[in-house]
């Protein structure tokens, strides 16, 4: 790892965390596949997209497709699936408030998932950029909302020039595991890539710094 690129994440005037398996251990969806009883047919979507052979949105589309939750499915799962942070997760997102540094969480899952997880990491809902799944009065499953850049390729990269533009941010990081996260840099200034949970090959040849561990990042701060 460079010296600029330790320079920028000693500098982060912002940190852009994706939220499947770099956040949190499991891959949102996968897990509500699994909890609708849909898991074999959504995983081998989910690869394809994260592999970057497969438009996300039409990957994303097929899957909630397959799956199909309502809103009463989705109030169960949350109850009964609380997700797991990744480790040392909370304690460099605490180091990054103390510093003053605004975090985001941009991601290709859904709100109603994550929203719970930017609660416990006293992240303000207003910071989250994620997909919205879309109901019928009667709590049936009406599709997503498309105007939501993250619902998109490029949808990372689009919220990150959104923010710049907004914040004037100079030294503003993105961290995650994906092919998805990779792509936001440019325009973010530094990409990280973690590879805690699970490593992908192609993520860890674009990463100029690749992490396993949330430790390595919080000692860089210290």
């Amino acid at each position: 790892m460079s010296e600029s690129m330790k320079t920028v994440w000693q500098r982060a005037d912002a940190v852009c965390f994706d939220v499947d398996s770099t956040v949190i251990r499991e891959e949102g969806i996968d897990e509500l596949a699994k909890f609708c009883g849909k898991s074999t047919e959504v995983k081998e979507l989910t690869k394809k997209a994260m592999g970057g052979s497969m438009s996300f949105r039409d990957s994303l589309s097929m899957r909630l497709n397959i799956i199909r939750p309502s809103m009463s499915t989705i109030q169960d799962f949350i109850r009964t699936h609380p997700p797991t942070l990744s480790p040392n997760l909370k304690s460099l997102v605490n180091v990054l408030h103390r510093k003053g540094v605004p975090v985001y969480l941009i991601s290709g899952g859904f709100r109603s998932i994550i929203s719970p997880v930017a609660l416990q990491l006293n992240i303000p809902l207003e910071n989250v950029f994620a997909n919205k799944m879309k109901f019928f009065f009667n709590g049936e499953f009406a599709g997503f909302d498309e105007n939501e850049p993250t619902s998109s390729n490029g949808g990372k990269a689009k919220v990150i020039n959104y923010l710049k533009n907004k914040y004037a941010y100079t030294n503003l990081v993105m961290i995650g595991d994906g092919a998805t996260d990779a792509e936001a840099c440019p325009p973010a200034d530094a990409f990280i890539g973690y590879g805690g949970n699970v490593v992908r090959e192609e993520v860890k040849q674009k990463s100029e710094w690749f992490v396993t561990d949330f430790k390595e990042l919080i000692d860089e701060l210290n």
